[in-house]
């Protein structure tokens, strides 16, 4: 069952890009003569799913890095655009916006987390992406290998730990654990990244209706928690 973080249904699609999108371009060789697969992923740090997602497309890489390269860059995504930027309690918020099927969601995320080894955990609170997505494109900066370490470490304390994902502590403990620098100057301005968020939310999102959403190669599209398997095959297909 592989499903998108929609605001209001869940879906499943497979696709070619629309020509419309801006993404990046295709792959090339790299430097150590394998061919370079570039993913590009649009995502909520709130969305079960797209950590889901995340552990299976890093098992698909560890597969498959001695074959291909990889370049994987994070995007912005909001799930809840008006979700307040003080924590409330997790369990009682989505238990108001899901009504009666909210207790069969929290059971079946439980046990898709629990086929990846981790314990899906509804304690402490939630509320605004928007800190978390801007060290997201802060880490970024400073190279992909930490951006995609920090996307890591804020699943894993918000999914697992009960970690507020707009505690300005718990994103400063993330970045230190994965050696991104000047963290704490970057979020003490809170109009720092706020436009590169913005655009980047108007470049990637534009086009989709859910997360997480992959492209790969700038035309091959997936989206949703996919197993490892359809991340092979297609990245078979994008180096073609």
């Amino acid at each position: 069952m592989r499903l998108l973080c929609l605001p209001k249904s869940f879906t499943f699609h497979f696709q070619k890009v629309n020509k419309k999108q801006t993404i990046m371009a295709q792959s090339s060789g790299s430097n150590t003569g394998k061919k370079l697969i570039r993913i590009d992923i649009t995502s909520d740090s709130v969305c079960p799913w797209c950590f889901v997602g995340k552990r299976n497309l890093d098992k698909a890489i560890a597969r498959s890095k001695d074959q291909f390269d990889f370049e994987i860059k994070w995007h912005p995504y909001f799930l809840d655009p008006s979700a307040p930027k003080e924590g409330v309690n997790k369990k009682e918020y989505y238990e108001k916006k899901f009504g009666s099927r909210a207790r069969g969601i929290f059971a079946r995320m439980t046990e898709i987390f629990r086929n990846i080894d981790l314990e899906y955990d509804m304690s402490g609170l939630t509320g605004s992406s928007l800190d978390s997505h801007r060290l997201i494109y802060f880490a970024g900066k400073q190279g992909l290998d930490k951006q995609h370490a920090l996307v890591e470490e804020i699943f894993l304390g918000y999914f697992t730990q009960g970690k507020f994902v707009g505690d300005r502590e718990f994103l400063l403990e993330s970045a230190r654990k994965v050696g991104v620098e000047g963290a704490a100057e970057f979020l003490e301005n809170p109009d720092n990244g706020v436009k590169e968020v913005n655009e980047e939310l108007e470049k990637y999102s534009a086009n989709i209706s859910g997360v997480p959403n992959y492209v790969i190669n700038g035309k091959h599209q997936l989206s949703g928690g996919q197993p490892p398997e359809v991340f092979l095959k297609t990245f078979q297909v994008a180096a073609k």
